[in-house]
């Protein structure tokens, strides 16, 4: 499955395919955002173009007990994980296209290039604090 909607029933295959070291792009949006209803069925089409990748859609008001805590500026907002290293988190404009080229450029990278990365500023080291889907969902769900 390449696109999901995050629910309680969902948690552990989220967290199985990071653990299987699988491209995981997440969308934080919530349910009242306009420009978040509108994203997603593009969101929905960059999924179906990437299968071998795993698109979750994360209503942060649904999922306030993994998510809560993430600071979000603006919706949405797009993480992008591979096992325990956040290779990019921000806020993206309601168009996949710079989204997909984001995601593209981090999927050619050796695991040695994205670990530096992860290291190489304040923000992104605070990004492996702080929003790791992974370590959040060992949080909830053990």
């Amino acid at each position: 499955m390449s696109y999901q909607k995050l629910d309680q029933t969902n948690r552990r295959t989220l967290a199985e395919a990071l653990r299987n070291d699988t491209w995981v792009v997440a969308c934080l949006c919530a349910n009242w955002c306009g420009s978040c209803r509108e994203y997603e069925a593009a969101f929905q089409a960059w999924a179906a173009r990437y299968p071998q990748h795993h698109f979750v859609w994360i209503d942060i008001e649904d999922q306030a007990d993994l998510v809560g805590d993430l600071d979000i500026d603006n919706f949405p907002t797009l993480l992008i994980e591979r096992g325990a290293t956040v290779a990019f988190f921000g806020p993206m404009e309601p168009d996949t296209r710079l989204a997909e080229r984001i995601l593209l450029a981090q999927v050619e990278k050796s695991d040695a290039d994205l670990q530096r990365e992860a290291a190489s500023s304040a923000e992104r080291r605070t990004w492996q604090e702080e929003c790791s889907l992974l370590d959040k969902l060992a949080d909830v769900i053990g």
